[in-house]
């Protein structure tokens, strides 16, 4: 582990992730708060921050809760919710297949929208894969750390962070400056496009499925995008 820690690739992507980090500071403040205002003690607040890893499935699992929803529910609703993981981890496997079993796995717990965006960028760089792994590693140990850490300190500052703050503006905007470099391609932002209008026209989907079908309809553009770029350079 010690060796890990110590190497440049770790380090690197551990310090890349600290400015989203900060950012994300409001959101996991937020979550915080919404756990004791449900009724959760510490324990169960860190629990749920752990083992979810997911500000919008925390909340929304936290708001489901507080309602008297069935676990059931709470469970398959946050499922659906983070069905866009699905294609994250189909984007990252073909990157990761060299690597060892647990270290695939530590790595697929680590997985988050911010992480992701860092990580397949590095990868698509053409950095070897050992050393991007890493990488990945060093960012998900930092947005972990800090995510747990942000939970708590909201969770013991209780409700003195009025919720007119509305503080959970920061995600989206630590989102869109992670993702904005990868935008360099015609069917990158064909499929940027065509996910964001079909996010909005299909918001009336029941449980969130709008994300996850707007995600499919983005690649799906974006590869047919890059298909028919291919055939018409090969003429």
């Amino acid at each position: 582990m010690r060796h890990v820690l110590a190497t440049k690739d770790f380090r690197d992507g551990f310090a890349e992730m600290l400015p989203a980090c900060i950012g994300l500071v409001p959101f996991g403040l937020v979550c915080g708060v919404g756990a004791a205002a449900a009724g959760f003690d510490w324990l169960a607040a860190l629990g749920l921050s752990a083992v979810v890893f997911s500000g919008a499935a925390q909340i929304l699992a936290i708001q489901l809760y507080a309602a008297g929803a069935p676990a059931a529910i709470i469970v398959l609703t946050c499922f659906v919710l983070g069905l866009r993981f699905l294609m994250y981890s189909a984007a990252m496997a073909p990157h990761l297949k060299p690597l060892g079993v647990r270290f695939r796995r530590t790595l697929a717990y680590m997985l988050a929208d911010q992480s992701f965006a860092v990580a397949i960028r590095r990868f698509d760089e053409g950095h070897d894969k050992h050393g991007a792994a890493l990488h990945f590693l060093g960012s998900g140990v930092a947005l972990w750390s800090s995510w747990q850490i942000t939970n708590l300190a909201g969770f013991f500052a209780g409700n003195l962070i009025p919720a007119s703050w509305s503080l959970d503006f920061a995600v989206p905007l630590c989102f869109i400056a992670l993702v904005a470099p990868l935008l360099r391609s015609l069917p990158a932002v064909l499929a940027a496009a065509v996910a964001a209008v079909a996010v909005l026209a299909l918001a009336d989907l029941p449980m969130r499925l709008n994300l996850a079908v707007a995600g499919v309809l983005g690649i799906v553009a974006a590869t047919v995008c890059e298909i028919a770029r291919e055939r018409w350079t090969a003429r």
